[in-house]
């Protein structure tokens, strides 16, 4: 009897099911509720009378909904620039490189709705726009060279902890 590997063998995709799965990933971004996280919610152990909407008044929950709205926002660009990239990459190690990171910011997403949910907020009726264009820078950057992809990558990163300070 042969011995047996751990080797995972990879499966040729045609054209039509590749195009078949981004169309898929594109739409779970952009349709709120479609996304689960792989991982629990590090608000699951914040204590229950400050995470929940029911101990606040309303003034406060539709501006903490608000803000969860535009933290949603900027998870669904994450999610397009990183998919953008990876369709354009240069190489298989930039294009795994960005699939993981889309695939470690459904995450993020998968959090905020479910906190726009407990607020009874929703989501931007702007996502599939905001998705759409980041898309594409996305994919510019990616065109553009895998070295300028992931200066862009960084650069979007910096953005994204000046903003969170």
């Amino acid at each position: 009897m042969p011995p047996t590997t751990d080797k995972r063998q990879q499966r040729n995709i045609s054209a039509i099911d590749q195009w078949v799965m981004g169309f898929d990933r594109v739409m779970r971004t952009i349709s709120p509720g479609s996304t689960r996280s792989h991982r629990p919610s590090p608000a699951k152990d914040i204590p229950s009378s400050t995470a929940q909407p029911s101990a606040l008044d309303a003034k406060t929950k539709r501006h903490i909904g608000g803000l969860m709205r535009i933290n949603h926002t900027g998870e669904v660009c994450a999610q397009a620039l990183y998919q953008g990239q990876a369709l354009t990459a240069k190489t298989d190690t930039i294009k795994a490189a960005m699939q993981a990171s889309a695939k470690e910011e459904e995450d993020h997403l998968a959090w905020c709705e479910e906190r726009l949910s407990q607020l009874n907020s929703r989501p931007s009726y702007l996502n599939p726009l905001f998705y759409g264009l980041s898309f594409g820078m996305g994919a510019i950057a990616g065109a553009a060279g895998d070295k300028w992809s992931l200066g862009f990558v960084a650069a979007t990163e910096d953005q994204v902890c000046q903003h969170l300070r």
